[in-house]
């Protein structure tokens, strides 16, 4: 097996819990939660107490696991000292170990003061959901495959620890990989990086709204999920749930005495006893 490491998100403790069981690197709380869980139609929206509340979830669900935090555009886009503040708010009030930034118009000063108050730092270049105007693959010419590579370089010459490419070609992904001593992690950047991230929810198809070229499903949980919620809904119709396996007895001569009781009649003797 390869040494690669392996990101996967999670927005609440049931999931964080389950890829802590199952050996997962690093757990990313990402502000993709906005469409993924909280239903808005792209990530802009989402806030930092909305971010803060999932992160405290999937810490608590994945106590020993390594978790970033993902700096929301509400929380940066006042500048630098704002992201500095976000920043605290995921490991003092979260617990996070580290927290995620896209390339900005701050992102320099940003990752220099984060690092000054010895914050750690995963960047992220490519496809930038809080800046681009169009969700598709970056970098396919020189000029802005260039303008990529010298954001990766410059991420890491300011102390990024962590680099994640997103929907780059692979040959820039590869050559971004081999000329940065940090470890990258692609999303839709081939098979070079020193990593791979996906969605959790698209890895085993809950989120059903689009599919990436990028993301490959693992298992298609909608299915059965959809059947489950058809069988109750049939079974709760039809009487047959709750069967008696499902219900909860009461020793007879107890509901005797509550029906008398309902009734107005109180079976206790003088002594205030139960005959």
């Amino acid at each position: 097996m390869h040494g690669k490491l392996c990101l996967l998100t999670a927005y609440d403790a049931p999931t964080a819990a389950l890829l802590e069981a199952c050996g997962i690197d690093m757990i990313l709380v990402g502000d993709s939660l906005g469409m993924v869980v909280l239903g808005y139609p792209s990530t802009l929206p989402v806030t930092m107490d909305e971010m803060i509340h999932h992160a405290k979830a999937v810490r608590r669900g994945a106590p020993k696991s390594f978790i970033i935090g993902d700096l929301p555009l509400k929380g940066i886009e006042k500048g630098p000292r704002q992201a500095l503040l976000s920043s605290k708010r995921f490991i003092k009030e979260a617990g996070c170990d580290a927290v995620k930034l896209e390339w900005g118009p701050h992102a320099l000063q940003t990752i220099g003061i984060l690092r000054k108050n010895k914050i750690r730092v995963m960047g992220h270049v490519g496809l930038t959901p809080q800046t681009v105007k169009k969700f598709k693959v970056q970098g396919l010419d020189a000029a802005s495959a260039l303008k990529i590579w010298r954001q990766a370089r410059d991420f890491e010459r300011h102390g990024a620890e962590w680099l994640v490419l997103e929907c780059v070609p692979a040959a820039l992904a590869e050559f971004i990989t081999k000329n940065l001593k940090t470890p990258t992690l692609g999303i839709g950047a081939g098979p070079h990086c020193g990593g791979q991230v996906l969605v959790f929810q698209d890895m085993v198809g809950i989120f059903k709204k689009f599919l990436p070229k990028h993301v490959k499903r693992y298992m298609d949980l909608d299915t059965p999920m959809r059947k489950a919620v058809k069988r109750f809904a049939r079974e709760v119709k039809s009487g047959v749930f709750p069967s008696k396996k499902q219900q909860f007895g009461m020793p007879k001569t107890e509901f005797e005495k509550f029906i008398s009781q309902t009734q107005g009649r109180d079976p206790r003797n003088k002594r205030g006893e139960v005959p």
